[in-house]
C-alpha cells in the first residue's frame, strides 16, 4: 500500500489538544492495567439512576412503531410543547415551541454546532476560564478566535464584563456563560443575567447561557434562566439538558431556547448535520419534563450529603472549602508544594488510586485548581479521603 504524503489530519484537529475526558479514561485505564483500585472523583457523569417513571415511559415509547421512523429535525411536536410547559412552570418564560425552542441530541452537540451557525472567520467568542472545553474548541473548529475572561474566585467566579477592551468587544460575535459553573461549582442571582442583557446589547453580542445544572441546586438557592429577564430573547440562546436532571447522561437530550433566528441558525446546521433524536427518546424525555419533579428533589438532597461529606474532608486536610450551591463539582486549589494542577492531581493517581480532574484542563485560569466530581457514595467520598490522609496528601 502506498503511505499517504499528504497531511491526514486538517490544520484545526492538529491543532487541538485531546478532549479533556477522552485524557482522563486513557490515565483511568492505565491506572487499572497496573491494578490500582481507582475512586474516580473524574467525569460529571451521575450514578443513580434514571427515575423509574421515564425509563417506562421509554419502553412503552418503543413498543410503538410509530417511533421508529425518522423525527422532525427540529424535535416532535410532543417534545417541543413540553419544554414550553416546562420553561414556563420552572422560570415562568413563555417559549413558543415551534419557533422558540428545538429539541438536541444532548446540549453538548449544539454547544458546539450554534459557533458554526454564527461565528464566521476571526469573529471573537468571549470564553470564560475556566470553563467547558467545548466552548473554546468549538470555537476555533469555525476559525473565530476565543478571548479569554478569567473567572476569579475574589468576583465569586463571575466575569468582569468592564475589564474586556473595547477593541475586543468591537470584534467580539458571542459571549458564553454557564451557571451554575462548570467547572467551579459558582452560581449567579437575576442581577447578573440582568446586566449581562444590557451588556448585550450595548455591544451588539449574542449571548449563549449554559444552563445545563439548572435544577442540581441546595441550601434554598433556585437557578435563574437568562430568559426571565425582559428583553433577554432579543439577544440570548440557552442550552438546557436532561442529563443531569434526570440522570439521562447516555439518553443524549436536551433543548435549546431563545430568539428565533438563533434558533433557526443552528437548526440549518443541525438539519445538515444530524437527523434528530429517536422519538421514544423524546417520548421519554417529554414525560420527564411534565410528571412530578419530585426525583430531583430526591437526587439534590443525595448529592447534598455527597457534598458535605467531601467538603468536610477536605477541609480536615487543611482545606478551605466553602459549601457549593450548585451542580456536583468541587474546585479547589492545589497545594502549593505542587509546581501545576497535573503535577498534583498524577501524583494523588499515582499514590491513592483517586482520580482528580486537573483545572488546566479548563483554560489557563484553572491552573492551580482541581475539580472533584461528588457522583459516587458517601461511603466512597470518605474512602478517597482516607487514601489522602493516609499518604499525607493535605493542603499545607
Amino acid at each position: 500500500m502506498t503511505p499517504l504524503t499528504k497531511a491526514i489530519r486538517a490544520k484545526r484537529i492538529s491543532n487541538t489538544p485531546p478532549y479533556l475526558f477522552a485524557e482522563i479514561d486513557r490515565k483511568k485505564a492505565a491506572a487499572i492495567e497496573k491494578g490500582i483500585d481507582l475512586i474516580s472523583f473524574g467525569i460529571g457523569d451521575p450514578d443513580l439512576p434514571t427515575p423509574k417513571h421515564i425509563v417506562d415511559a421509554m419502553h412503552a415509547a418503543i413498543d410503538d412503531a410509530k417511533t421508529h421512523d425518522y423525527p422532525p429535525y427540529e424535535g416532535t411536536k410532543e417534545f417541543r410543547e413540553a419544554v414550553a410547559v416546562w420553561m414556563y412552570k420552572r422560570f415562568g418564560v413563555s417559549i413558543d415551541p415551534v419557533k422558540e425552542a428545538m429539541a438536541l441530541i444532548g446540549s453538548k452537540e449544539a454547544i458546539a454546532h450554534i459557533h458554526t451557525a454564527l461565528v464566521d472567520k476571526d469573529d471573537v467568542c468571549l470564553i470564560p476560564s475556566p470553563s467547558y472545553p467545548v466552548y473554546r474548541v468549538a470555537t476555533i473548529f469555525s476559525e473565530g478566535i476565543p478571548y479569554n475572561m478569567p473567572l476569579k474566585e475574589a468576583n465569586g467566579f463571575l466575569p468582569d464584563l468592564k475589564k474586556i477592551p473595547a477593541d475586543v468587544l468591537a470584534k467580539a460575535k458571542l459571549i458564553w456563560v454557564n451557571y451554575p459553573n462548570n467547572p467551579t461549582g459558582a452560581v449567579c442571582d437575576l442581577s447578573f443575567y440582568e446586566e449581562l442583557v444590557v451588556f448585550a446589547k450595548k455591544n451588539n453580542i449574542i449571548i449563549c447561557s449554559d444552563n445545563a445544572y439548572s435544577e442540581m441546586t441546595y441550601d434554598g438557592f433556585v437557578a435563574p434562566s437568562i430568559l426571565q429577564v425582559p428583553g433577554a430573547k432579543d439577544v440570548a440562546i440557552e442550552f438546557l439538558s436532561l442529563s443531569k436532571a434526570y440522570n439521562m447522561t447516555g439518553w443524549r437530550l436536551g433543548m435549546a431556547v431563545g430568539n428565533e433566528e438563533l434558533i433557526a441558525a443552528l437548526g440549518i446546521v443541525k438539519t445538515n448535520t444530524d437527523s434528530g433524536q429517536f422519538k421514544a427518546i423524546q417520548k421519554a424525555g417529554a414525560v420527564a419534563l411534565t410528571a412530578p419533579q419530585d426525583s430531583i428533589r430526591e437526587m439534590n438532597a443525595i448529592y447534598q450529603k455527597r457534598r458535605d461529606a467531601m467538603v468536610y474532608g477536605l477541609n480536615s486536610l487543611g482545606w478551605n472549602i466553602q459549601p457549593i450551591k450548585g451542580t456536583f463539582y468541587i474546585w479547589a486549589k492545589v497545594p502549593p508544594r505542587f509546581k501545576s494542577s497535573a503535577d498534583f492531581c498524577g501524583h494523588v493517581l499515582d499514590e491513592t488510586g483517586v482520580v482528580l480532574v486537573p483545572g488546566n484542563g479548563y483554560g489557563d485560569e484553572g491552573e492551580g485548581y482541581f475539580r472533584a466530581a461528588i457522583t459516587v457514595s458517601v461511603e466512597k467520598i470518605e474512602e478517597g479521603i482516607r487514601r489522602l490522609k493516609e499518604k499525607s496528601i493535605t493542603f499545607k
